[in-house]
This record gives structure tokens, C-alpha cells and sequence, in this order.
């Protein structure tokens, strides 16, 4: 396991960023996009989206995942 952050690059509503996250955190966000049928560049979206202006999306994908899987953790 590499704690190195890996960049990729997203496109949200039609424009191109790049993103910098930990391997984990790429994986994670593909099951989560696999989970609801819909690809990543679209739930990159919804989460910057729903992200307020002090929060960087890196970070906001970060919770995203966080947050994801400790309510399925609750929900057992």
C-alpha cells in the first residue's frame, strides 16, 4: 500500500481538473460509482456539486468515501 496521492484527471460538467488522491481512494470512488451505476466523472460531480467553496474537492472526495462507507458500516 502506497500512501503516495497518484493524479488523474476528471471531467466534471464538461471541464477538465486534475485531482490528486491516494490509490485507496481511486479504487473506492470506482466501487462507489460501480455501486449506483453511474461512471466516476459523474459522482466527482454530484460531490463537487454539494461541496462548499472553502472546501477543496480532493478533501470533498476524501469525506465522500469516508462518509460512504461508515453509513454502510452502520447500516449492518
Amino acid at each position: 500500500m502506497s500512501g503516495r496521492p497518484v493524479k488523474r484527471s476528471l471531467t466534471l460538467r464538461g471541464h477538465r481538473t486534475s485531482v490528486s488522491l491516494e490509490d485507496e481512494f481511486w479504487r473506492a470512488l470506482r466501487d462507489i460509482a460501480a455501486e449506483r451505476g453511474i461512471a466516476v466523472n459523474a459522482l466527482a460531480a454530484e460531490i463537487d456539486d454539494s461541496r462548499g467553496m472553502d472546501v477543496g474537492l480532493a478533501s470533498a472526495l476524501r469525506v465522500h468515501v469516508l462518509t460512504h462507507f461508515r453509513q454502510r458500516r452502520d447500516d449492518r
